[in-house]
C-alpha cells in the first residue's frame, strides 16, 4: 500500500485522517492526519509520524516526549480515503497524560493487555514474580490451578456470594492467560475459534 492508494478527494486539504488504535488492548487513541511524506516514514520507521495542521509541519509521535507509537498494521477504510493505524503506545498518547486523547475507562480492553503482561513474564521469566513460577512448574502445576479456581468459582455462584465469585473468576480468568500462554494461544486464538462456532 502506498499514499497514492488512497482518494483525497474528499478531504479539502488534502491530508488523511488516521485513526490510532491500541494493537493490544484495542482502545481507540487518538486521531491526526498524515500527508505522503508521513506516510511514508510511517511505514518506513514504523514509529507513527502525522502532519501538525496548525503548525503546518511533520511530528513523530513521541519525539520529545519518548512516548513513541510503534506500528504494528495499517488498514485503509472501504473508501480509501480513512486510515487506522495499530499500534503499540510507548507511555500516554494524549498531551494531558492520559491513555488516550478520548475519556474512554482506562481499564479498557484490560484483558489484552493482562494478556500482554503474561506473555512478557513468559519471555522475561523476572524473579520474584508469581507468574514466573506457574511458568517454572510447568502445564501441569498450571492447569491444576485453573481447576482449583474453576471449582472455587463455581462453588461461589452456587452459594450466590457475588462478591467472592467476581473475586475467583477474576483469579479464574488470569490462570486461564497462563494456561493459555503455556500452551501456545492468545485471546485472539479464542476468538477466532468461537467465531468459527458462530458461523
Amino acid at each position: 500500500m502506498d499514499f497514492s492508494y488512497f482518494d483525497l478527494s474528499k478531504n479539502s486539504d488534502g491530508l488523511l485522517p488516521v485513526v490510532v488504535q491500541d494493537s493490544t488492548t484495542l482502545k481507540v487513541l487518538m486521531v491526526a492526519y498524515m500527508n505522503k511524506e508521513a506516510f511514508d516514514l510511517t511505514v518506513a520507521t514504523r514509529k507513527a509520524t502525522f502532519y501538525s495542521r496548525s503548525r503546518g509541519a511533520l511530528w513523530v509521535k513521541g519525539a520529545t516526549s519518548g512516548n513513541f507509537i510503534e506500528v504494528d498494521a495499517l488498514y485503509p477504510d472501504c473508501d480509501n480515503d480513512t486510515l487506522l493505524l495499530l499500534g503499540r503506545p510507548c507511555g500516554p498518547v494524549c498531551h494531558r497524560g492520559t491513555t488516550s486523547c478520548f475519556d474512554t475507562k482506562d481499564n479498557e480492553g484490560f484483558i489484552r493487555k493482562l494478556q500482554s503482561v503474561v506473555q512478557m513474564r513468559h519471555k522475561d521469566m523476572p524473579e520474584d514474580s508469581y507468574t514466573t513460577y506457574l511458568f517454572g512448574k510447568g502445564v501441569n502445576k498450571i492447569a491444576q490451578k485453573v481447576g482449583e479456581e474453576a471449582v472455587e468459582t463455581v462453588i461461589e455462584a452456587i452459594d450466590g456470594n457475588r462478591e467472592r465469585y467476581l473475586y475467583e473468576a477474576s483469579d479464574l480468568i488470569y490462570h486461564l492467560l497462563v494456561l493459555n500462554e503455556q500452551m501456545g494461544f492468545t485471546i485472539e486464538d479464542i476468538e477466532n475459534e468461537l467465531a468459527s462456532r458462530h458461523k
